[in-house]
């Protein structure tokens, strides 16, 4: 656990005031989940996601999307070498450790469902031949919501489903903005001052570890009570799905063991409930009218008892 504390110190000194959202990253990365980073322009949301990759002694691929970006762009072509005779595999964005897939939305829906075979099985397929991706594999996907009816494509649920977590990055308070004006207004970056802390192999370390985290009957009880409450929901016409079930269950898991713990706890469970349900569920029209995803999240978190007595 020494290099996981390493890690989340370095971030915390080049990240301002995002403790929570780099806590959410790290058990994705170690869960070989994808992250949505969704804030308005100017908020950081880049520069986090470069800070966090460059943490690590893995491969790093940035990939600005627009409309005119291509699936092969992402995933790579074969293309015919007129000197050797023969196809030869120019690697898509895709072949890498982690994948910053900036301004998401702003590509077109055949562009952005070339990213669903590599977020769900770590592969891709080019003209017809399946290449495993590198180990660990995930995207850091960000979108502006202001832009969302200026020539943008909203994202498919069947590919925001693909993302463990939905954070949605707020402004800064008082103090961390301050901090944040003293660190870059001489206009200098910290990349400078990016380094990397851990290794790969101590990622895959982390990620067995994780794996084995103890979750109790009562805790996988709870999950799918929660779960089932948003199914049955008056204000949401698409609850979660059992797939959403196994991403409370995994971020758990990886949330118990940032914190050092061999076993799944009710706060654990409450704590990733938010961020990974509230791009999953879909409010009918009079829930859209009256209320805000994630208000309807939290009131169901208070309405299901936690097993706190039989743990």
């Amino acid at each position: 656990m020494g290099s996981l504390a390493r890690v989340k110190a370095h971030l915390n000194e080049l990240v301002v005031g995002r403790e929570k959202e780099i806590d959410f990253m790290l058990i994705a990365l170690i869960q070989e989940g994808h992250v949505l980073l969704e804030s308005v322009p100017g908020s950081g949301k880049t520069w986090m996601a470069k800070a966090f990759a460059g943490s690590f002694q893995g491969l790093f691929q940035r990939l600005q999307f627009t409309p005119d970006v291509l699936p092969s762009d992402v995933t790579g072509i074969r293309f015919f070498n007129p000197k050797s005779q023969e196809f030869e595999l120019r690697p898509g964005a895709v072949l890498t450790n982690l994948l910053l897939a900036d301004e998401i939305n702003r590509a077109t829906p055949r562009t952005q469902s070339s990213l669903l075979e590599a977020m769900e099985e770590k592969q891709a397929t080019i003209d017809g031949e399946t290449v495993q991706l590198p180990n660990p594999f995930i995207v850091i996907a960000t979108q502006n919501p202001v832009e969302s009816q200026q020539g943008t494509f909203p994202l498919p649920a069947a590919q925001l489903d693909r993302f463990l977590f939905r954070l949605e990055i707020g402004y800064p308070n008082f103090e961390e903005e301050m901090a944040i004006i003293r660190n870059f207004r001489d206009n200098v970056s910290h990349k400078k001052e990016i380094r990397s802390v851990a290794s790969i192999e101590e990622v895959r370390e982390w990620s067995a570890s994780a794996k084995k985290v103890a979750v109790h009957e009562d805790i996988e009880k709870y999950i799918v009570a929660l779960v089932r409450a948003t199914r049955e929901h008056p204000m949401i016409e698409l609850g979660l799905s059992s797939r959403a079930a196994l991403a409370l269950v995994h971020a758990a898991q990886g949330k118990a063991f940032i914190d050092g713990r061999a076993f799944v706890t009710p706060d654990d469970v409450k704590y990733i409930f938010e961020p990974v349900a509230i791009h999953r569920i879909l409010l009918n029209p009079e829930g859209m009218l009256i209320h805000d995803p994630a208000d309807v999240l939290r009131k169901i978190a208070l309405t299901i008892a936690s097993p706190v007595e039989a743990l």
